[in-house]
């Protein structure tokens, strides 16, 4: 019963609110007919209303407009001097504000008259192609020309498919560059059609070249053609008798424009930090990979099935030009690598610590494991970024010698000590790079003296004691100190390598001693 009350009353009441609803209904309509008359009777207030309507709107929209405009000029000054009146000090915002690192301010873009466009293909290893690059924008700067960014070998030895963006941070060397030189990505498209048309000029300048060289016989070119290629770029610049301008570009372009990309960097600081927190690590370049070998035909130490290997491998490659090698007479003049046997000897009479992490900077070493035996002996912590990092950390890596090399390189920077067992690119390239970073300890083997050393230790001729001492007076002046390079005129290829010693861009605090 009592329900039924109930039901009743909230039947009833919802009939009440029905009709009020209604009632309220015909009163707005009875309203809009009642002001639509007064429209009628009075159209000139009628459109007053209206028009104060559209212009209030009017007004609003634009103070809003003005409003948003104002809050992106100002709302992030205000937002930053003030956090703590719009963000709690504590809250993720503030903190990312807070640490949030300053812009560095580009350097002003260089006005010159263009004189054309300057294409370069980039032969040999990542350091060849590293010095060549350097030289590139040197003689670009010169010619005041523009610079399309290098294209890297693919073709040589390693295959390694890596574009200058797989490597380099591409948008570093462009902006860091443009107060000197104006770099681009690609060519225009009227020009790209030229390209592909043929009609550019391609060639390879002659080596070791005075920039003059540049400014007589190749500025002409760029000039009528309006693109030039050059297809060989490794060692196109001489090494000294050129403006010291051109110099310290070069090494400009070296030290602060070729920055590897941030995964590169951000997995050679990793290995670097493995190692420092094992202790002091020396990095031995240890070049006894098969092409290095095949290459300069030194065959010490390999069985007969090895040395045919690396003939017929050296005869494969028609631009080797030398094909017939005597491997005792070129080790005698002191034009071979050290091999694994020998750099194990020389270390222990250095008196290198035994146990210091030695980080193997290097491909895979020809003959394997066999070959490794003595030097694994005589330094048991023997150690490369294969076995410091995870599988999977390198499966971007594998196939791309280059950025293999560019992870090597990073950590050869850092290390110690740097040991290189050949006068190579990359042993050259991080000699100079560690004498900029404050003459850090490089020992620069001296072969020829090393190999006739331990031809007589071996052959009984020389006790330990009398060997080690020698090994070590011949090296005292050869640890990455100071020293002026070595010019010798009408023979570049026998002279000291700028890359190897920029003296020009270096901060002495003595005088330069001679070599």
């Amino acid at each position: 019963m009592c329900r039924l009350e109930k039901s009743e009353k909230k039947s009833d009441y919802g009939v009440k609110e029905k009709d009020r609803r209604w009632q309220m209904g015909f009163k707005y309509l009875g309203e809009r007919k009642v002001e639509k008359m007064k429209c009628s009777v009075f159209p000139r207030s009628c459109m007053k209303l209206w028009m104060i309507r559209a212009t209030t709107t009017l007004l609003l929209w634009t103070c809003v407009v003005q409003l948003t405009a104002l809050g992106e000029m100002w709302g992030p000054r205000v937002l930053k001097g003030w956090p703590s009146c719009f963000t709690p000090s504590d809250s993720p915002l503030a903190v990312k504000m807070s640490s949030a690192p300053a812009k560095i301010p580009l350097p002003p873009k260089r006005v010159y008259k263009n004189n054309g466009y300057l294409m370069v293909s980039c032969n040999g290893g990542l350091n060849q192609m590293r010095s060549a690059i350097c030289d590139m924008v040197a003689i670009a700067r010169y010619l005041n020309v523009t610079l399309i960014v290098p294209e890297l070998d693919k073709t040589s030895f390693w295959n390694d498919p890596s574009e200058f963006q797989d490597i380099f941070d591409v948008d570093n060397f462009i902006t860091s560059l443009r107060d000197e030189v104006r770099i681009l990505k690609e060519l225009p498209p009227r020009l790209k059609r030229r390209v592909k048309l043929g009609m550019v000029h391609s060639m390879p300048p002659i080596s070791w070249s005075n920039i003059s060289y540049y400014l007589y016989q190749i500025l002409p070119l760029i000039q009528k053609y309006k693109i030039v290629h050059l297809n060989k770029t490794d060692s196109r610049l001489a090494n000294n008798g050129l403006p010291i301008e051109i110099q310290k570009l070069r090494c400009r372009v070296n030290f602060n424009a070729l920055r590897f990309t941030p995964q590169i960097e951000e997995l050679g600081g990793r290995v670097i930090k493995l190692l420092r927190q094992r202790g002091p690590f020396l990095v031995l370049h240890l070049r006894y990979e098969m092409d290095m070998l095949a290459f300069s035909g030194c065959t010490q130490g390999c069985n007969n099935e090895e040395v045919e290997e690396l003939t017929r491998m050296r005869y494969a490659y028609p631009w080797w030009k030398e094909k017939v090698i005597n491997s005792d007479l070129k080790r005698k003049d002191g034009l071979c690598p050290l091999t694994p046997e020998e750099t194990a000897l020389i270390l222990r009479a250095l008196d290198i610590d035994r146990n210091i992490q030695i980080y193997i900077a290097a491909g895979e070493i020809y003959g394997g494991q066999r070959r490794m035996t003595s030097l694994r002996a005589a330094y048991p912590n023997l150690v490369r970024k294969e076995t410091l990092l995870e599988p999977l950390d390198l499966r971007f890596f594998q196939n791309h010698s280059s950025q293999m090399a560019a992870l090597d390189y990073l950590v050869s920077l850092q290390s110690d000590i740097f040991v290189p067992t050949y006068d190579g690119n990359m042993a050259k390239v991080v000699e100079g790079h560690r004498r900029f970073l404050g003459f850090k300890k490089t020992i620069l083997l001296d072969r020829k003296l090393l190999v006739d050393l331990i031809d007589q230790y071996n052959d009984g001729l020389l006790s330990w004691e009398k060997f080690s001492s020698l090994v070590k007076e011949v090296h005292v002046n050869r640890m990455g100190s100071p020293t002026r390079r070595v010019v010798i005129l009408d023979r570049p290829k026998e002279e000291d390598n700028f890359y190897a010693n920029p003296e020009e861009c270096l901060q002495l605090v003595g005088p330069l001693s001679s070599t």
